[in-house]
């Protein structure tokens, strides 16, 4: 472990490189997440990949510091990464306060909690958990959602009836005493007006949404009434990065340029106010490729611009012989910047 620590602290080094893109569109690698006191890397790795639990320590290694893991939803999916987490999260880890743990539940009822806490702590063997996300806020859970936000000065920081829970199945500890079982309340919304009213509310410390080039409107109701400069903003972690608009409509002549699967993570963290764009890798290779495209910095304008223009078409349906001559240009190579 002691080699992984050195490992991790030269690694984190490599965000001093720079070239000309960067010092015009600079993307810091490391970032506070909102109103928290918690330190990010601007990529997570998410476990719904299917990623591995070496590739996990792999990409910890390499800097990354923010995992997301589930443990009631595709759960025989995210168990893959669990040794990895135990080893980073576990209760004696020497680099637990370097990792960013997130986990979710899809259960969104106070009273069913404690068990979805026991099932956590159980089986990743940690000392508290950094935020805790109810998941996938729909178009039905208006009033579900409110009474699981509702909960949260009763589940967040010490001294809580959770902390005291944790303490009595599992023991007493430091840390935990500290820390408190749950450090910050997070959720994870599909419907987006849910998002906005829940948005800098006191109850919430962390939403997380869908964003990519095709589904654009988090920026509107999301990004756009978020202030950069307030310190008591909620954090953004962005997911669905690409989802299946890494496939180039039919029409798109082969000799078009589309964008690869690293630059729609930069296209979320090019966006105001966007903290965390959750990746669901499946190998270490996706790590480097993801991490590389980082270095470059945020997307140009132009970039963005052309990106978009993929969006629609993937998202409107629309045939490359409708689009202006002018918007086709666009589509000919990545522009250079």
């Amino acid at each position: 472990m002691e080699q992984l620590i050195s490992v991790v602290e030269s690694n984190h080094n490599f965000l001093n490189q720079s070239n000309s893109h960067e010092q015009k569109f600079p993307l810091p690698f490391y970032r506070q997440l909102g109103r928290t006191d918690l330190t990010v890397s601007c990529l997570g790795i998410g476990g719904g990949g299917g990623i591995s639990s070496e590739d996990t320590l792999y990409a910890f290694e390499r800097g990354i510091n923010y995992f997301f893991y589930s443990s009631d939803l595709h759960h025989f999916i995210y168990q893959n990464m669990a040794d990895g987490l135990r080893q980073l999260c576990g209760r004696g880890s020497s680099v637990r306060e370097k990792v960013v743990l997130a986990t979710v539940t899809y259960i969104k009822s106070p009273e069913s909690l404690v068990g979805v806490l026991y099932d956590q702590f159980e089986e990743l063997g940690i000392d508290y958990i950094d935020v805790l996300f109810w998941g996938w806020v729909g178009d039905r859970d208006g009033e579900a959602i409110r009474d699981c936000f509702e909960h949260s000065p009763y589940l967040r920081g010490p001294n809580t009836g959770y902390q005291q829970f944790v303490e009595e199945a599992f023991g007493v500890s430091e840390r935990l005493k500290k820390m408190g079982a749950v450090r910050y309340v997070g959720a994870s919304f599909h419907n987006l007006d849910h998002a906005q009213a829940w948005l800098n509310h006191p109850f919430l410390d962390v939403v997380m949404v869908r964003h990519n080039p095709a589904h654009r409107t988090a920026q509107k109701k999301i990004f756009a009434n978020l202030d950069s400069q307030d310190l008591q903003r909620s954090g953004i972690v962005t997911f669905k990065s690409m989802g299946e608009h890494i496939i180039p409509p039919p029409s798109l002549p082969e000799w078009c340029w589309w964008p690869n699967i690293p630059d729609f993570y930069r296209y979320s963290l090019s966006q105001n106010c966007v903290d965390v764009a959750l990746m669901g890798v499946t190998n270490r290779q996706e790590i480097d490729e993801a991490i590389s495209a980082v270095e470059k910095g945020r997307l140009s304008p132009a970039e963005i611009e052309q990106i978009n223009l993929f969006g629609d078409m993937v998202r409107y349906g629309l045939d490359f012989n409708q689009i202006h001559p002018f918007q086709k240009v666009k589509l000919l190579r990545q522009p250079q910047t």
